[in-house]
Order: C-alpha cells, then structure tokens, then sequence
C-alpha cells in the first residue's frame, strides 16, 4: 500500500495500485476485514447493489471494478466520510458506476424504494455501545461500536431494500457468530454459504464471512476456512490468491460476472 500524504489526509494505493483511497491520516481507516469481505461477495452482471456504511467507500469501488454490475450505491451516516469516499469515487473514474449518499441505515425508507437491490454489504460495527474504551475520535468509534446502528439494524435495513431472492453478504466477528445468524433469520435473511476467517494456522477463528438470501430456504455451505497469514509469516497462499482477485477485473481479463 502507498500512502500519498496531503495535509491531514492520505492518499492510499491499493491492489496493486489499480485503485487510490483518500483517508483521513489520523481518522478512520479502513482495514484488512473490508478487503475480505470484497473477496467473498460474488455479483451478477444484473446486480445492483447497495453498500450499508460504506465508510471509506473502498468496498463499493473494489466491487464496481471487478465486476459488471448495475448500479452501485454507498451509504455512510458520516457526512464527511462519505464526502471522502465521494471524492475517491471521482478520483479513480467510478462516478458514472458507484454513487454516495449520506443517509442512517436505521431509517432505511429514506435511502431508497423498498425492494429496489438484488445485492447488499455492510461491515457493521464489532463491538457494543457499552463494551471497551470508547475511541475519543468520533469517527472510529462509531465505526467500531453500536453507536449509530446494529448488526440487526443493518440487517433490517437490507431486508427493506433487498428484492425477494436478493444475497446480503457480512462480515463480523467470529465470537458473534451465533448473534449473526439468528439475526439473520429474525429478518427473513437465510444463511446460505460461510466461511471463517482466522488468523493463521491452529489459531482460532477471527470473522465469518456470510451470505444469505432474502426468503432463502434452509441450506447452508461451509466453505474451507481462510488463513490470513502462513505459518512462517507474510500473508497466505490464500490471502495472496484473494488480492490477486481483488485487482482483476472483466476489462483485463480478470473476474467476470458469475451466471448464478
């Protein structure tokens, strides 16, 4: 990554230079786990897709790259985040692909028509309101705790948006999977295909990563596990496999829309 300081902001180049985001040097940053989620999502050239706290907006982006889509749309309740990723929209050429908005996911009818997406993502935040030292910047902090919205609020939100049939992709800790999952249920969102996420080899689990499909019947696939780094240090074969598909994409050749 190569970060390109401009006062109080970044510049960051990411998989392998194909796409920059603008960041808050101090502020909120984005982290490995967006890059993960990114990798798991799987989009339909018909798609149109909705990005729920979208933050630095890297998702959205790395998604409108790899795939022909529709269209795609991210949501931060932060007006200056998503004026940030606003601008790194423009910055890589993507403004006629993704659009940002401010707006609440808990109030998902002011952001859009009902049943209007056929694909959502959303890295709600990990930890309760409550739960831990609070982070003194305001933007961290309600990116990493229940502050301005649950995981059962975003949850909510990609139930009101998402057409019957449509895919809600997460990731969240893995300690909270079982609060995920029945979650997921509570709003008509069936677990289809998970995958856990840990940190290297022996270690324990970190994230899952979890699709599900709005009025989807009960089936789920588990698929391998992913280990970030190897045993001997650096990322993994697996991870160095997902950055290789995170900078593909249709116009070079790369990751191409999947039939279904």
């Amino acid at each position: 990554m190569d970060g390109r300081k401009s006062g109080s902001e970044t510049v960051d180049e990411i998989i392998g230079g194909h796409l920059r985001i603008i960041q808050k040097k101090h502020g909120y940053r984005f982290s490995i786990d967006a890059l993960l989620l990114a990798g798991f999502v799987k989009l339909r050239e018909d798609d149109d897709l909705i990005d729920l706290g979208t933050g630095s907006g890297i998702v959205a982006m790395i998604l409108a790259r790899r795939y022909r889509c529709g269209r795609i749309l991210g949501i931060d309740i932060q007006e200056e985040l998503a004026a940030m990723a606003e601008r790194s929209v423009v910055l890589n050429g993507l403004e006629d692909r993704v659009e940002i908005r401010r707006g609440d996911i808990r109030c998902p009818e002011s952001l859009c028509a009902p049943i209007s997406f056929t694909a959502a993502v959303f890295n709600p935040p990990y930890r309760r309101f409550r739960s831990g030292r609070i982070n003194p910047d305001s933007e961290k902090a309600v990116a990493r705790h229940e502050i301005e919205g649950t995981a059962r609020d975003f949850l909510a939100a990609a139930g009101y948006v998402l057409r019957e049939g449509g895919r809600a992709y997460a990731i969240y800790p893995a300690a909270r999977m079982v609060e995920m999952i029945s979650q997921m249920r509570a709003c008509r969102i069936e677990p289809k295909r998970m995958q856990m996420v840990h940190s290297r080899p022996g270690g324990g689990g970190a994230f899952i990563l979890v699709e599900g499909v709005r009025g989807g019947r009960e089936e789920l696939v588990v698929e391998s596990p992913l280990y970030i780094y190897g045993e001997t240090g650096g990322y993994s074969v697996e991870m160095m496999a997902v950055f290789r598909d995170l900078a593909a994409s249709p116009a070079d050749g790369g990751e191409r829309s999947p039939a279904s």
